[in-house]
């Protein structure tokens, strides 16, 4: 599955919302994220409108390796229709 090109910061969040993490604060334009499950994992997610490819495949592969699973699976689960 190709990396979607016009999702925004906000989006992702919301998506990323489904695998447990949540916003724990926000600096600016960036908010910082956190999830409890399989050990702490913080992951901060810029709120820009669109994120940048090389930005959303970052935090894409930070969190499908806190996970233990592969980026690919980690895209199905967050953009399945």
């Amino acid at each position: 599955m190709r990396l979607p090109r016009d999702l925004t910061g906000t989006e992702l969040v919301q998506r990323l919302g489904r695998v447990g993490y949540t916003v724990t604060r926000q600096t600016g334009s960036h908010m910082r994220l956190t999830c409890a499950v399989q050990g702490e994992h913080h992951v901060t997610v810029p709120r820009h409108d669109p994120l940048r490819l090389g930005t959303l495949a970052a935090i894409l592969d930070a969190v499908a390796a806190h996970r233990g699973v592969s980026r690919e699976a980690l895209l199905e689960v967050l953009f399945e229709q």
